[in-house]
Protein backbone atom coordinates (compact mmCIF):
# COMPACT_ATOMS: atom_id res chain seq x y z
CA UNK A 1 0.00 0.00 0.00
CA UNK A 2 1.72 3.46 -1.38
CA UNK A 3 -1.57 5.63 -1.24
CA UNK A 4 -2.90 6.44 2.26
CA UNK A 5 -5.37 9.01 0.74
CA UNK A 6 -8.86 8.47 1.86
CA UNK A 7 -7.39 5.15 3.58
CA UNK A 8 -9.11 4.44 7.06
CA UNK A 9 -6.58 3.27 9.72
CA UNK A 10 -7.40 2.20 13.19
CA UNK A 11 -5.19 2.63 15.66
CA UNK A 12 -5.56 1.01 19.15
CA UNK A 13 -3.26 2.67 22.15
CA UNK A 14 -4.20 5.97 20.44
CA UNK A 15 -4.00 8.36 23.19
CA UNK A 16 -0.08 8.78 23.69
CA UNK A 17 3.39 7.69 22.62
CA UNK A 18 3.79 5.31 19.58
CA UNK A 19 0.25 4.76 18.74
CA UNK A 20 -0.35 8.60 18.96
CA UNK A 21 2.55 9.27 16.51
CA UNK A 22 1.41 6.83 14.28
CA UNK A 23 -2.03 8.47 14.25
CA UNK A 24 -0.11 11.26 13.32
CA UNK A 25 2.18 10.07 10.66
CA UNK A 26 -0.59 8.45 9.03
CA UNK A 27 -2.96 11.30 8.81
CA UNK A 28 -0.40 13.68 6.93
CA UNK A 29 -0.48 10.97 4.06
CA UNK A 30 -4.41 12.07 4.07
CA UNK A 31 -5.66 8.94 6.00
CA UNK A 32 -8.87 8.81 7.77
CA UNK A 33 -8.04 7.34 11.65
CA UNK A 34 -10.17 5.90 13.64
CA UNK A 35 -8.57 6.74 17.45
CA UNK A 36 -9.18 3.91 20.07
CA UNK A 37 -7.44 3.86 24.01
CA UNK A 38 -9.60 4.14 27.51
CA UNK A 39 -8.94 8.02 27.98
CA UNK A 40 -11.37 9.95 25.98
CA UNK A 41 -9.79 13.15 26.84
CA UNK A 42 -6.67 12.21 25.79
CA UNK A 43 -8.08 11.13 22.41
CA UNK A 44 -9.64 14.25 21.92
CA UNK A 45 -6.87 15.95 22.26
CA UNK A 46 -4.91 14.01 19.51
CA UNK A 47 -8.11 14.51 17.40
CA UNK A 48 -8.30 17.87 17.54
CA UNK A 49 -4.44 17.84 16.31
CA UNK A 50 -4.88 15.88 13.39
CA UNK A 51 -4.77 17.14 9.61
CA UNK A 52 -7.97 14.77 8.68
CA UNK A 53 -10.81 13.45 9.49
CA UNK A 54 -10.91 11.19 12.68
CA UNK A 55 -13.60 9.18 14.65
CA UNK A 56 -12.79 8.67 18.47
CA UNK A 57 -13.91 5.05 19.70
CA UNK A 58 -12.90 4.42 23.17
CA UNK A 59 -13.22 0.84 24.62
CA UNK A 60 -11.42 -1.80 27.19
CA UNK A 61 -9.13 -4.17 25.25
CA UNK A 62 -10.15 -6.87 27.53
CA UNK A 63 -13.84 -6.19 27.49
CA UNK A 64 -14.06 -9.28 25.09
CA UNK A 65 -17.80 -9.19 25.08
CA UNK A 66 -17.82 -5.39 23.72
CA UNK A 67 -15.48 -6.39 20.85
CA UNK A 68 -17.38 -7.70 18.42
CA UNK A 69 -20.05 -4.69 18.77
CA UNK A 70 -16.43 -2.21 18.86
CA UNK A 71 -15.64 -3.48 15.44
CA UNK A 72 -18.72 -3.64 13.70
CA UNK A 73 -18.97 0.64 14.87
CA UNK A 74 -15.17 0.88 13.57
CA UNK A 75 -16.44 -0.79 9.99
CA UNK A 76 -19.28 1.15 10.04
CA UNK A 77 -17.73 4.84 9.63
CA UNK A 78 -16.19 4.52 6.14
CA UNK A 79 -17.36 0.86 5.45
CA UNK A 80 -13.92 -0.46 6.01
CA UNK A 81 -10.50 -0.30 7.69
CA UNK A 82 -7.64 -0.70 5.44
CA UNK A 83 -4.88 -0.43 8.18
CA UNK A 84 -4.94 -1.71 11.80
CA UNK A 85 -2.45 -0.99 14.31
CA UNK A 86 -2.51 -2.67 17.08
CA UNK A 87 -0.48 -0.87 19.38
CA UNK A 88 -2.06 -0.93 22.52
CA UNK A 89 -0.66 -3.19 25.70
CA UNK A 90 1.53 -2.66 28.76
CA UNK A 91 5.09 -3.55 30.05
CA UNK A 92 6.19 -5.28 33.36
CA UNK A 93 8.97 -4.21 35.85
CA UNK A 94 9.25 -7.30 38.48
CA UNK A 95 11.36 -10.57 38.71
CA UNK A 96 9.45 -13.81 38.12
CA UNK A 97 10.19 -15.11 41.33
CA UNK A 98 7.97 -12.16 42.79
CA UNK A 99 5.33 -12.29 40.67
CA UNK A 100 2.23 -12.74 41.11
CA UNK A 101 0.45 -15.67 38.87
CA UNK A 102 -2.39 -13.24 38.10
CA UNK A 103 0.03 -10.38 36.47
CA UNK A 104 0.71 -13.00 33.69
CA UNK A 105 -3.11 -13.41 33.11
CA UNK A 106 -4.02 -9.94 33.16
CA UNK A 107 -0.98 -9.06 30.92
CA UNK A 108 -1.00 -11.84 28.48
CA UNK A 109 -5.11 -11.19 27.92
CA UNK A 110 -3.77 -7.45 27.31
CA UNK A 111 -0.86 -7.72 25.28
CA UNK A 112 -1.82 -11.44 23.38
CA UNK A 113 -5.42 -12.50 23.39
CA UNK A 114 -6.61 -8.73 23.00
CA UNK A 115 -4.99 -8.35 19.33
CA UNK A 116 -5.67 -11.44 18.31
CA UNK A 117 -9.33 -11.48 19.19
CA UNK A 118 -9.22 -7.58 17.54
CA UNK A 119 -7.58 -9.17 14.35
CA UNK A 120 -9.84 -12.32 14.54
CA UNK A 121 -13.12 -10.02 14.71
CA UNK A 122 -12.32 -8.31 11.29
CA UNK A 123 -10.61 -10.94 9.18
CA UNK A 124 -13.83 -12.14 7.20
CA UNK A 125 -14.55 -7.98 7.03
CA UNK A 126 -11.11 -8.00 5.20
CA UNK A 127 -11.45 -10.39 3.14
CA UNK A 128 -14.80 -9.56 1.64
CA UNK A 129 -13.08 -5.91 1.13
CA UNK A 130 -10.10 -7.08 -0.74
CA UNK A 131 -7.78 -6.72 1.47
CA UNK A 132 -5.82 -4.68 4.38
CA UNK A 133 -2.87 -4.13 6.04
CA UNK A 134 -2.30 -5.38 9.86
CA UNK A 135 0.50 -3.86 12.12
CA UNK A 136 1.46 -5.32 15.47
CA UNK A 137 3.31 -3.85 17.91
CA UNK A 138 5.77 -6.06 19.29
CA UNK A 139 8.86 -5.68 21.00
CA UNK A 140 12.41 -6.62 20.85
CA UNK A 141 11.63 -8.58 24.03
CA UNK A 142 9.53 -10.28 21.64
CA UNK A 143 13.20 -11.15 19.97
CA UNK A 144 15.01 -11.98 23.11
CA UNK A 145 13.76 -12.12 26.77
CA UNK A 146 15.34 -9.67 28.82
CA UNK A 147 15.14 -9.69 32.59
CA UNK A 148 11.78 -8.23 34.52
CA UNK A 149 10.26 -9.15 31.91
CA UNK A 150 8.99 -12.84 31.74
CA UNK A 151 5.37 -12.00 31.47
CA UNK A 152 5.93 -9.05 29.06
CA UNK A 153 7.98 -11.07 26.97
CA UNK A 154 5.77 -14.22 26.60
CA UNK A 155 2.88 -12.21 25.51
CA UNK A 156 5.06 -10.59 22.37
CA UNK A 157 7.04 -13.73 21.77
CA UNK A 158 3.12 -14.77 21.31
CA UNK A 159 1.83 -12.44 19.48
CA UNK A 160 5.17 -12.41 16.42
CA UNK A 161 4.05 -15.82 16.52
CA UNK A 162 0.50 -15.57 15.72
CA UNK A 163 1.23 -12.88 12.97
CA UNK A 164 3.61 -15.13 11.24
CA UNK A 165 1.17 -17.66 11.04
CA UNK A 166 -1.72 -15.36 9.70
CA UNK A 167 0.70 -14.06 7.31
CA UNK A 168 1.12 -17.22 5.62
CA UNK A 169 -2.30 -18.04 5.85
CA UNK A 170 -3.87 -14.40 4.48
CA UNK A 171 -1.32 -12.62 2.53
CA UNK A 172 -1.24 -13.94 -1.00
CA UNK A 173 -5.17 -15.60 -0.94
CA UNK A 174 -6.80 -12.49 0.37
CA UNK A 175 -4.07 -9.58 0.05
CA UNK A 176 -3.83 -8.67 4.14
CA UNK A 177 -0.65 -8.32 4.64
CA UNK A 178 1.24 -8.18 8.26
CA UNK A 179 4.21 -6.58 9.60
CA UNK A 180 5.38 -6.95 13.25
CA UNK A 181 7.00 -4.31 14.86
CA UNK A 182 9.85 -4.90 17.12
CA UNK A 183 10.49 -1.23 19.24
CA UNK A 184 13.44 -1.18 21.24
CA UNK A 185 13.53 2.19 23.96
CA UNK A 186 11.28 4.61 22.62
CA UNK A 187 10.79 7.62 25.08
CA UNK A 188 6.68 6.87 26.30
CA UNK A 189 5.22 5.94 28.93
CA UNK A 190 5.73 2.53 28.44
CA UNK A 191 8.00 1.84 31.62
CA UNK A 192 5.85 4.49 33.97
CA UNK A 193 2.72 2.20 33.26
CA UNK A 194 4.31 -1.03 33.41
CA UNK A 195 3.17 -3.68 36.01
CA UNK A 196 4.77 -4.41 39.23
CA UNK A 197 5.04 -7.62 40.99
CA UNK A 198 1.64 -7.54 42.26
CA UNK A 199 -0.06 -6.25 39.52
CA UNK A 200 0.20 -2.61 40.49
CA UNK A 201 1.24 0.53 38.28
CA UNK A 202 5.18 0.96 38.34
CA UNK A 203 4.36 4.63 38.19
CA UNK A 204 7.63 5.99 37.56
CA UNK A 205 10.15 5.55 34.06
CA UNK A 206 13.53 3.84 33.19
CA UNK A 207 16.65 5.58 32.27
CA UNK A 208 16.98 3.57 29.32
CA UNK A 209 13.14 4.48 28.42
CA UNK A 210 13.57 8.24 29.00
CA UNK A 211 16.58 8.32 26.81
CA UNK A 212 15.00 6.25 23.89
CA UNK A 213 14.32 7.29 20.41
CA UNK A 214 11.48 10.16 19.23
CA UNK A 215 8.06 8.22 18.85
CA UNK A 216 7.50 10.08 15.85
CA UNK A 217 10.73 8.16 14.38
CA UNK A 218 9.41 5.16 15.08
CA UNK A 219 5.92 6.12 13.47
CA UNK A 220 7.29 7.44 10.21
CA UNK A 221 9.80 4.31 10.15
CA UNK A 222 6.55 1.90 10.79
CA UNK A 223 4.74 4.23 7.73
CA UNK A 224 7.81 3.54 5.11
CA UNK A 225 7.16 -0.33 6.55
CA UNK A 226 3.57 -0.21 5.35
CA UNK A 227 4.41 1.54 2.16
CA UNK A 228 7.35 -1.47 1.51
CA UNK A 229 5.24 -4.09 2.84
CA UNK A 230 8.01 -4.87 5.38
CA UNK A 231 7.26 -7.88 7.51
CA UNK A 232 9.38 -7.28 10.08
CA UNK A 233 10.53 -4.15 11.55
CA UNK A 234 13.20 -3.60 14.54
CA UNK A 235 12.84 -0.41 15.33
CA UNK A 236 16.18 -0.50 17.72
CA UNK A 237 19.85 0.57 17.83
CA UNK A 238 22.78 -0.15 19.99
CA UNK A 239 23.00 -3.09 22.12
CA UNK A 240 19.22 -3.89 21.96
CA UNK A 241 19.62 -4.13 18.24
CA UNK A 242 22.63 -6.02 18.33
CA UNK A 243 20.75 -8.97 20.86
CA UNK A 244 17.74 -8.88 18.49
CA UNK A 245 20.11 -10.02 15.69
CA UNK A 246 21.66 -12.25 17.61
CA UNK A 247 18.90 -14.49 18.31
CA UNK A 248 19.19 -15.83 15.22
CA UNK A 249 23.01 -15.20 14.36
CA UNK A 250 24.25 -16.69 17.38
CA UNK A 251 21.59 -18.02 20.03
CA UNK A 252 23.92 -19.66 22.12
CA UNK A 253 25.97 -15.74 22.71
CA UNK A 254 22.55 -14.54 22.95
CA UNK A 255 21.71 -16.91 25.59
CA UNK A 256 25.05 -16.71 28.20
CA UNK A 257 25.31 -12.69 27.55
CA UNK A 258 21.72 -12.56 28.40
CA UNK A 259 22.50 -14.88 31.43
CA UNK A 260 25.20 -12.54 32.33
CA UNK A 261 23.30 -9.09 31.84
CA UNK A 262 20.27 -10.71 34.08
CA UNK A 263 21.87 -11.92 36.66
CA UNK A 264 23.74 -8.21 37.00
CA UNK A 265 20.08 -6.06 36.31
CA UNK A 266 18.10 -8.57 39.28
CA UNK A 267 20.83 -8.08 41.75
CA UNK A 268 20.42 -4.79 41.50
CA UNK A 269 16.64 -4.58 41.09
CA UNK A 270 16.79 -6.71 44.97
CA UNK A 271 18.93 -4.23 45.87
CA UNK A 272 16.49 -1.63 45.79
CA UNK A 273 17.67 -0.09 41.97
CA UNK A 274 15.17 -0.33 39.38
CA UNK A 275 16.39 2.53 37.42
Amino acid sequence: MTDFKDKTVWVTGASSGIGEAVAKVFAEQGARIILSGRRVDALKAVADALPTESHILPFETTDFGALEKIVEQAWAWTGRVDVLVNNAGVSQRSLAIHTKPQVYTDLINIDLIAPIWLTQLQLPKMVEAGGAHIIAISSVAGRFGPPLRTAYAAAKHGLIGYMDALRTEVQARHNINVTNVLPGSVATNVSRNAFTADGSTRGKSDDAIEGGDDPMDCAKAILDAVTNNVPELVFASGVELDLAKMRHADAEQLFELGGQIGAQIAERYEAGDDS
